[in-house]
Order: C-alpha cells, then structure tokens, then sequence
C-alpha cells in the first residue's frame, strides 16, 4: 500500500507511547459542571432551562441560535445553580451555564427513535445538528453545517481524519482499536448523504493495526476504503490530508467541498454514529492525558462540563510542579495557567510537561538557513513573513502569502535560532483576518 503525503513538514518526536497501549477508562464526574455557550465556531447556544431546573444526563440546557451554531446538552443529571463567568482555554471568559450532579445519571428519552434506514437525507443531517455534533478536532465547526454544502452532488470524498499526527496525542488511535464498528458506521452514514461519493480512512502508517483492522472491516464495502498515509506531521492538517489522498489543493478562501471533499475526524465520525444510530447527543468525548508531567497517562471517556483539575485529580495527580501545561497537542495547543477549565466538545487532550523547553530556548539571530521554508507545508518562507510581521506590513505580509499560513509550528520547531515564527505570524493573521471582516461590512 503507498505511502500518501504532502511536501514539507517535520517529525517531531511524537511521545505516543506514553498512552497509546492503555484502554480508554471512564473518568468521573464533578459535583459541580460548567457549559460555557460557546463550544462551536458561529453564534453562541442559547440557555433553555432556568436557576432551580432538574435536569437529566443528555437533556438539552442550550439551543442552538441559528443554522451556524450548535445546541448543548448535560453529562450529568441534576439541578441548574445559574450562570457563571468562567474562564476557557484560550484565556477568555465565558458564559457558562453550572449544573450540581445529583450523581444519579438518569438518562433523558433519546433524540430520535427513527431508524436510520427510514430517515431521509434532511432528517439525517438534523438530527446530526440536533445532537450538537461539531468539529472534535479542535476547530469546532458545526458538522450539520458541513455536511450541507451548496453542491452536494460534486461531493468525491468524504475522508475521516485518522492521522492523528499532533504529538502525544492517541485518542484518536484507542477509538480505532476500540470501537471501529462504530466509525465504519458513522462513515457509512455521511456516504450515503452524497451517492456519488466514495468514503476514505486516511492513517498514518504509523499504526498498522489500525491500517489492518479497519482494512478488514471494509473489504466488502464497495465504496469505502483505507489509505496509508506516511507518517509526518502535520499530516492531518485538513488542507494537506485532502492534497495527500486526492491531490487536489485547496487555499486559504476555499472550502473542502470546493474541491469536492468533505473532512471530518475520528470522534466526530462515531458522534455521528451515536446520534444517528443510538438517538444519543455529544455531551462525551476521548481526552488523552500525557506528559512526564502526569503520574497516570492514558486516555479518559470525560462528560464536557468537567474541569481539567478535576481530570488530573482522577487520574493520579501531577508529578511535582510541571512548568507547562497545555490543553490540546504541544503544536497546536493552548498553554494554560489555571486548571479549573471546562472541557469542551473540541478539547483534545491535557499535556503537562515537567519542563517548558520553549521558555528555556535563548533566541538568536536568524542564520538563513532556510529550514523553515523546507519545512512549512504551505510553501512559505515564514522567517520573511515573521519579518514582514514584526515590522508590521501588511501589503509585504498579505503578498508573501501570510494568509495561507495554517499555524503548524512546523517552521518555529526546525528553527536553530529558535525564533518563534508562527506566533509572530499567526499574530499577523488574526489581525488582516478582522480587518478584512471589517472591509466586508
């Protein structure tokens, strides 16, 4: 089988092998649970129940505020406290809805009874909405929203995500092993939303027995199949997987479906499954908690809601003081200072690092190497876009491509210099990005 990939990228030591031969274990719940409003790219839910509402594990607490958003329902069953300010991985605070867990867990009636061979296309892609599915890879796009493109006939491809390429991170890997039935299923059901399109398991090569099992469970699925990717990150970077299985390449102002692609990863695919399948909405997900931080690493089934502290409490505790925490991978993740942080449907993973190797690096001059352009997976040369960026301008940043950039950190991990390109770029980026949501207006 060949070995599917992009030009550019890096192979950091990737730290797998701290959990990926543990089987997933249900963490705990909280007494107390927090919902922040927003867990979704578009308009933030809108909270349907009051101060003193009972409540049941997977009854929804906030609706949905138009078609670019996403309803949230409750792990636990018990009594609404109100609503509280907290603060969120990427440093801001948010409106959280609180809930007291009665401990009980009563289970609130499914949100469909419908069979799926009796459900339409729409009915499937509302109910896909209706369970609040979105982006568990971290983005967070509403999945209803991306399963409902403009042209849906020119959908080709529906790929599943199973790369996993951040390092340390192998949730993704435990739900392959652990429950493929499921993500076959949940494959099967985006495929049927577009006839003509065929279903593909993207995996790095790097976990050949997730290449064989899901090989062996498609063998007669005319429409489904398995790709090896070679391992490398940033591999599952949706714009470079789609260049990787189909070649076709996509820009910063494109859509996968504008190339007739329609990505989503591993835990999304199964969400799907389970709403449609089971009536069951996302209010669950696989967190991988890692490092030589943590004196128990493995990956955890954690009902959203629950905070990080309570994660690291429940799973052993920390190893003495680590310098650097990170919710998500340590590419592309947020570092945090507080652990009393909900998790979300897009939280990924809890990274505690007994030293901050990044704090530590002295920052010389650049040498002109040129390894951060062999390495950008976009084509850039980002140590001329960290230039064009700390000088800030904008005409040089926006005509060497800086809007292209997909923030890997690709470019700032080869760096001998150790200058931290992509955080001067994605700077950049966010600012021209609001600009040109200003102009637009």
């Amino acid at each position: 089988m060949g070995r599917l990939t992009f030009k550019g990228g890096i192979h950091p030591y990737d730290g797998k092998e701290l959990s990926k031969d543990k089987p997933i274990k249900d963490m705990p719940a909280g007494e107390l649970m927090y919902y922040p409003l927003g867990q979704h790219i578009g308009a933030p839910a809108e909270p349907v129940v009051a101060k003193g509402d009972k409540v049941l594990e997977g009854q929804m607490i906030a609706k949905a505020a138009g078609f670019m958003s996403s309803p949230i329902y409750s792990s636990v069953s018990g009594t609404v406290l109100g609503m509280e300010k907290r603060l969120t991985v990427t440093g801001t605070m948010a409106d959280c809805i609180v809930i007291q867990n009665d401990f009980e867990y009563t289970q609130a009636p499914p949100i469909t009874d419908k069979k799926f061979e009796e459900m339409s296309r729409q009915e499937i892609i509302d109910t896909i909405g209706l369970a609040g599915i979105v982006g568990m890879g971290g983005a967070g796009f509403p999945t209803h929203v991306k399963l409902s493109p403009k042209e849906p006939d020119k959908i080709q491809y529906v790929i599943v995500n199973c790369a996993e390429c951040e390092p340390y991170l192998t949730s993704d890997y435990r739900k392959m092993l652990e429950e493929p039935d499921k993500l076959v299923k949940g494959l099967m059901i985006e495929v049927s939303l577009f006839p003509g399109a065929t279903g593909v398991l993207a995996i790095e090569d790097n976990k050949p027995d997730c290449i064989k099992l899901l090989t062996d469970l498609t063998r007669d699925l005319p429409n489904i199949c398995v790709r090896a990717l070679k391992t490398k990150y940033p591999q599952g970077s949706e714009r470079h997987l789609i260049y990787a299985v189909t070649k076709r390449k996509l820009n910063s102002k494109m859509l996968p479906s504008d190339v007739g692609c329609i990505v989503n990863n591993v835990d999304t695919v199964i969400a799907i499954n389970n709403a449609v399948m089971e009536g069951k909405p996302l209010y669950e997900r696989i967190i991988t908690v890692t490092g030589d931080g943590v004196k128990k690493p493995c990956n955890y089934r954690v009902r959203t809601g629950t905070l990080y502290s309570h994660i690291v409490e429940n799973c052993g505790g920390l190893k003495g003081s680590p310098e650097k925490i990170v919710s998500g991978g340590p590419m592309m993740g947020f570092a945090l200072y507080d652990l009393d942080v909900p998790v979300t449907k897009s939280s990924s993973a809890l990274l505690c690092m007994k030293k901050d190797e990044v704090k530590a690096a002295r920052q010389t001059a650049c040498i002109n190497c040129g390894r951060c352009g062999e390495a950008c997976p976009s084509g850039l040369l980002p140590g001329w876009l960290e230039d064009a960026a700390n000088h800030g301008d904008s005409e040089r940043f926006i005509a060497l491509g800086g809007l292209e950039c997909v923030e890997c950190g690709s470019c700032s991990y080869v760096c001998p210099a150790k200058k931290q390109l992509c955080q001067s770029i994605k700077s950049m980026r966010k600012v021209e990005l609001a600009n040109m949501k200003k102009k637009a207006k």
